[in-house]
């Protein structure tokens, strides 16, 4: 799916309006926290700014700074109230087709409770990658 523009009648955008229930995790003036209804690991959590953004381009670029510092802690403070602080949790956002966005609307997955291995399908580089591991 390509996403050029902000759609008001996405999935996260009724959820904010109260249309579409959530299991609620961490809520601030303007982002909340809620659990995924599709989990990928034991514990799945999405955060999402309460502003209509489509990407971190849109938010970084358009929200203010009071809107960027609060999605910021509340990433955080979800980790720690979900208390995967200490072992150790994934974040995760996609944006665009070729990241596989499925909503339109900035979101950021908080991915934890299990190892969950390399962080792109196949796990190695390829070997023409400058990267190198240490």
């Amino acid at each position: 799916m390509k996403f050029t523009q902000y759609d008001d009648q996405n999935v996260f955008a009724k959820i904010l309006r109260g249309e579409i229930p959530c299991t609620k995790v961490h809520e601030t003036e303007h982002c909340l926290a809620f659990q995924d209804i599709a989990p990928q690991a034991k514990v799945h959590v999405l955060v999402i700014p309460k502003g209509a953004y489509l990407s971190w381009a849109d938010f970084s670029a358009n929200a203010s700074t009071a809107e960027q510092a609060d999605y910021i802690a509340a990433i955080g403070d979800t980790a720690r109230a979900l208390g995967v602080d200490e072992t150790g949790y994934r974040i995760l956002a996609n944006h665009g087709h070729d990241s596989h966005q499925e909503v339109p609307h900035l979101h950021t997955h908080i991915l934890a409770g299990q190892p969950l291995g390399p962080m792109l399908e196949g796990g190695d580089l390829p070997p023409d990658t400058e990267y190198v591991r240490k």
